[in-house]
């Protein structure tokens, strides 16, 4: 079976690029089941490959990633942890925060090491929190596997028997990553988009949305859109 383009998903649905390929994922996510009830605290995994090809996205992502929790606060609020791996073999995992600037001083702490990527460790982690105590949905944000795909994928199905969304946002077009990070959100039952670090808006609606689904279900996206307007209400509309 041949490969499909690049501007074209799995599913054989061509997409278009840039901010199409941003709609068709909360397209996704608002087809989702709720996670949860609006009115209490979501959790959230935030994990990113730190390996040296990460870099300027890191730097990027230090910077917007406090859409998570405005996205949150009339849903009763939003607790994340960070988790990343680079070098060699190093796997680390922040402490519980609920304040994007204590997120934001974690991610600059952290600097980007060549090393080989861990995603199977990172879902068998994401798994083994879920089991443990309260976890509301994984964003994982990549740009390639070197690993068995095949023993990734098994940690990817893992997550789907304990109903733990994973949300892919894959950077760049290497082909290993353009054929698996779908199979993990297809497997998780979460959803998955390429994003363009060169459209900074992009990462931040894809943020800003999960956060939303994670602590409120399909309708706190939905309403998110709503009283953010501009983009996020272009969003909306494509939903209906």
């Amino acid at each position: 079976m041949s490969n499909p383009p690049r501007n074209q998903d799995p599913r054989g649905v061509r997409k278009a690029e840039g901010s199409s390929a941003v709609d068709d994922f909360v397209r996704e996510v608002e087809q989702l089941p709720a996670s949860r009830s609006a009115g209490g605290r979501g959790r959230l995994l935030f994990a990113m490959d730190a390996t040296a090809s990460r870099e300027p996205t890191w730097d990027h992502a230090c910077t917007i990633q406090g859409e998570m929790f405005v996205a949150t606060e009339t849903l009763g609020g939003l607790d994340v942890r960070l988790a990343f791996y680079r070098g060699f073999d190093e796997f680390k995992v922040s402490r519980w925060t609920a304040d994007g600037h204590e997120l934001a001083r974690l991610m600059s702490g952290v600097r980007c090491l060549a090393g080989r990527t861990q995603i199977g460790r990172l879902l068998a982690y994401a798994a083994a929190q879920r089991r443990e105590s309260r976890l509301d949905a994984v964003v994982f944000v990549g740009d390639c596997c070197e690993e068995d795909v095949d023993a990734v994928g098994h940690e990817a199905g893992q997550l789907g028997l304990l109903g733990l969304p994973v949300f892919v946002f894959q950077e760049g077009e290497d082909r290993v990553a353009s054929r698996l990070f779908p199979q993990i959100a297809r497997l998780t039952r979460g959803a998955y988009c390429r994003f363009d670090r060169s459209s900074p808006d992009q990462l931040k609606r894809l943020l800003g949305a999960v956060a939303a689904y994670a602590a409120g279900g399909r309708q706190a996206l939905l309403k998110y859109g709503r009283e953010q307007g501009g983009a996020a209400a272009l969003l909306t509309n494509q939903m209906k």
